[in-house]
């Protein structure tokens, strides 16, 4: 144990009990899932998969989830940049709202959303039951993961080094593009991809405003929650594993390409 705690090692039982739990708790579960959608075999999976208003949902939930990931890659930027390079009253205040998302129950976030783009819009703005008000919903929810990862790269960020670009003639955006945006790129890559992850099993923060429409505005969630509800399981675990290799992929694909970045920079 005193070797484990010189060399901040965990030791074995650390890493058993570590083993153990995302066993538990992840492992399992999604073993289980797997399983449940095989239960008639390759066949039975990829008819599933494959049905119309299956296939309908699993397009609208990437395309949203494609577009609000971009949104919040600029806008939760853009936010962060504020937050660490600008004083303004109320900075605190604006900080803590950002992780509002994380508390608050996404069905609350409905219906405030539903109330105030609904039917009975008081501004006379009526997004419920179109794709726009999907992406409203979706970037609700999934703003702080964009914010949250980049904000503390941007406090590291050596400001000296942008002083000396800004000195020797460069602009800001300039310096911005050259100089800051290349320390951001992983982490604005990592929170995008954690915000596209997200929408893509949304279900809460959606179940109101989009209308839940099939073939239009029914995400994959909320297909699933409906092939539950009618008695088929079998068709729920289907779409519901495409999601999980939908999301694993990106992600995959997401954090490679942002260690490609960070190894460029740094030998660059």
């Amino acid at each position: 144990m005193f070797w484990a705690r010189a060399t901040g090692s965990s030791g074995n039982l650390g890493i058993a009990i570590a083993v153990l739990w995302l066993s538990v708790i992840v492992l399992l579960p999604l073993a289980a899932l797997t399983v449940a959608s095989f239960e008639q075999g390759l066949s039975g999976f990829w008819d599933a998969v494959t049905a119309p208003v299956a296939l309908a949902s699993l397009r609208v939930t990437i395309l949203v989830s494609v577009i609000v990931a971009l949104i919040n890659v600029v806008m939760g930027t853009l936010i962060a940049w504020v937050l660490v390079r600008d004083d303004f009253p109320g900075k605190g205040v604006v900080n803590a709202l950002i992780d509002l998302p994380f508390a608050l129950p996404t069905i609350v976030a409905s219906i405030v959303l539903l109330s105030l783009y609904g039917p009975q819009s008081p501004i006379d703005i009526h997004l419920n039951a179109t794709k726009a008000g999907l992406v409203v919903a979706l970037a609700f929810v999934t703003l702080p993961f964009v914010v949250r990862s980049v904000q503390p790269v941007l406090i590291e960020v050596d400001r000296e080094v942008e002083q000396a670009a800004l000195s020797l003639g460069a602009s800001n955006w300039t310096t911005f593009r050259l100089i800051v945006l290349p320390a951001l790129t992983p982490a604005i890559i990592s929170g995008g991809g954690l915000a596209f992850a997200r929408a893509i099993g949304e279900f809460g923060s959606v179940v109101l405003i989009g209308g839940n429409i099939p073939r239009d505005t029914q995400v994959a969630s909320q297909y699933i929650q409906q092939q539950i509800e009618i008695d088929r399981p079998l068709n729920a675990a289907a779409v519901s594993v495409a999601l999980l290799v939908i999301s694993f992929v990106a992600l995959l694909v997401l954090r490679l390409l942002a260690e490609r970045t960070a190894r460029k920079d740094r030998n660059g």
